[in-house]
């Protein structure tokens, strides 16, 4: 059985089926899409009926994280592994809008920098120790300690200066500069409350042995083989959206890390496993094809895969239209079916269609058109042709040089791309680096283009990360602008979008942004970012989180009792 997936069914969405209706006209339908982020139905984010307890869920995962402290991970796994182990302040509903959970309300200074947290007074972390405003305080500084090494917590509390406890419950936290993803950025797993007692005392353990509050405690992490837990008996905090309260209903959950694309499918069919959290595109028409799984592709909020990054201070991508036609020589049908099998969805947006504010007005100026690429080389003065087809200028054949690290999922991707711009007459040359000199690259800004991958978070501010002149990275900084585009107009937008919280301001100045992104086209997107999972037909209760678009694995039960 297969919940219907965008790129199947005129926007079908989830398990649950449409917001944005098949039924509905063209025009219709896409001035439902561009007024706002595309929503899944709310169905799927709530659980439909009180579940059994019992039974111990097998799960297979494509790659280990290496450490499971979230603070100190960038890894796609924490989005899952947090809402196993940990709480975080607050939540989103379905629509993105910031809701309670370990912080019952909370006020925000008319300046925008001070937020006053009030906290509940039931909850305690797996080690018996409180959750109050001196965790929040500790958390928050674990955060930002140079010794976690956090690639991505601390990152996202960048503009956090300090912190005050008020009392037991109340706490109080003061930022340099007003930013408003401050409270999103909070309900993201990377950002999670763990045990006050352990950073306080043990803070390295938490690399290997976490604690936190939440529904399942860790019974056993071996790096590169599994990880299994064990259900919490006095749980009774998640979420209100969730729609269950208590333990969660799976006694255990064991998972095992497995890399083999191919084997993580056939043990699942095979019934080894009850769930998979890393479906591979390649085996979507064969689980579709099983009456007795389930498999569902899910959108994450934030920035799409984009698989070329230019760096718009080099030749030839300072000129913009040659990256304009770059942008518009590229098959991204072709790409979405060679990446996900059919499975994946186009796009030619700066922005996840299901982030608050993605706007889609101006992205057909970036589709895919073999004419307007070749018309847009003419004009930037391409027009002479060597031995080879490619085109020339003075004498110099046009070609660039993209640096692509050699663990890059985007390979197979970047092959095509090299095919479409040889078609252009662009010589496109794939460098293979290691890692650590593909930073150094970053650092220096000494390349022509990256691989751009994706940037997944819960606000619209990714395009601030992404793209922001400030975000240009350097030997100091790990920014993700690997555009190097410092461009004033957007930057002013970004800027101010940060200073608000009101949807009537941020609305038109993040629909600004993405059309002047599109306008200045630093990087090439093609596909969504997206989640693909699998389970036994089994297994009820499966709904997702809000940031993450993954499972909630606490309101999982099993209608026909296994083993």
């Amino acid at each position: 059985m297969f919940a219907p997936s965008l790129s199947r069914a005129n926007f079908l969405r989830g398990s649950a089926g449409l917001l944005v209706a098949q039924a509905m006209g063209g025009a219709a339908r896409a001035q439902a899409v561009s007024a706002a982020a595309v929503l899944y139905a709310p169905t799927d984010y709530r659980a439909r009926e009180p579940g059994k307890s019992g039974g111990t869920l097998r799960v297979s995962v494509a790659t280990d994280t290496g450490i499971l402290d979230p603070h100190a991970l960038a890894a796609t796994n924490v989005q899952w592994i947090g809402r196993i182990l940990f709480d975080n302040l607050v939540y989103l509903d379905e629509s993105g809008n910031i809701t309670p959970w370990l912080a019952k309300d909370w006020t925000i200074s008319p300046d925008g920098k001070t937020y006053t947290f009030a906290l509940r007074d039931d909850v305690t972390f797996s080690d018996g120790s409180k959750f109050n405003a001196e965790a929040v305080l500790l958390n928050l500084q674990h955060m930002r300690d140079p010794k976690t090494k956090s690639p991505l917590a601390g990152t996202y509390i960048q503009p956090y200066a300090s912190g005050r406890i008020v009392d037991e419950y109340i706490f109080e936290a003061t930022l340099h500069q007003a930013y408003s993803p401050f409270l999103n950025v909070l309900a993201q797993s990377w950002l999670a409350m763990e045990s006050p007692k352990v950073i306080r005392e043990h803070p390295a353990s938490l690399l290997y042995h976490p604690v936190g509050s939440g529904p399942f405690v860790l019974e056993n992490y071996a790096p590169q083989q599994g990880m299994s837990f064990v259900r919490r008996p006095d749980y009774n905090w998640s979420p209100s959206l969730i729609g269950h309260q208590g333990p969660a209903y799976l006694d255990r959950l064991e998972f095992e890390f497995v890399p083999d694309a191919s084997v993580r499918y056939f043990s699942l069919a095979s019934g080894e496993y009850h769930f998979t959290t890393d479906v591979p595109p390649q085996a979507a028409a064969a689980i579709d094809a099983q009456p007795d799984l389930v498999m569902t592709d899910r959108i994450r909020m934030g920035a799409p895969f984009r698989p070329i990054a230019f760096n718009v201070t080099k030749p030839p991508f300072d000129d913009i239209r040659v990256r304009r036609a770059v942008a518009r020589a590229l098959n991204r049908d072709g790409m979405t079916q060679i990446a996900g099998f059919g499975l994946f969805r186009p796009v030619s947006n700066f922005l996840s269609e299901t982030t608050q504010y993605f706007d889609d007005k101006s992205s057909a100026q970036l589709s895919y058109d073999t004419n307007a690429a070749a018309a847009l080389l003419d004009e930037a003065g391409w027009t002479g042709r060597d031995a080879d087809g490619y085109r020339t200028k003075n004498g110099t054949r046009l070609g660039a040089r993209i640096a692509m690290t050699t663990a890059a999922a985007s390979v197979p991707v970047l092959v095509q791309v090299q095919a479409d711009l040889r078609t252009a007459g662009f010589e496109l040359t794939l460098d293979a680096v290691p890692i650590g000199t593909a930073q150094l690259m970053r650092n220096n800004g000494d390349y022509q283009a990256m691989s751009g991958g994706v940037w997944h978070t819960n606000t619209p501010d990714a395009l601030y990360i992404n793209y922001h002149g400030s975000q240009i990275p350097n030997a100091t900084h790990a920014g993700q602008n690997v555009s190097q585009l410092n461009d004033p107009q957007l930057n002013a937008l970004l800027d101010q979008a940060r200073l608000s919280h009101d949807p009537e301001v941020l609305k038109p100045l993040y629909a600004a942004a993405q059309a002047r992104l599109i306008e200045l086209v630093p990087a090439v997107p093609i596909y969504e970012n997206q989640t693909v999972v699998a389970y036994h037909k089994t297994l009820q209760g499966v709904i997702y989180d809000t940031s993450h678009e993954t499972p909630h694995f606490e309101t999982i039960w099993f209608g026909e009792r296994t083993a």
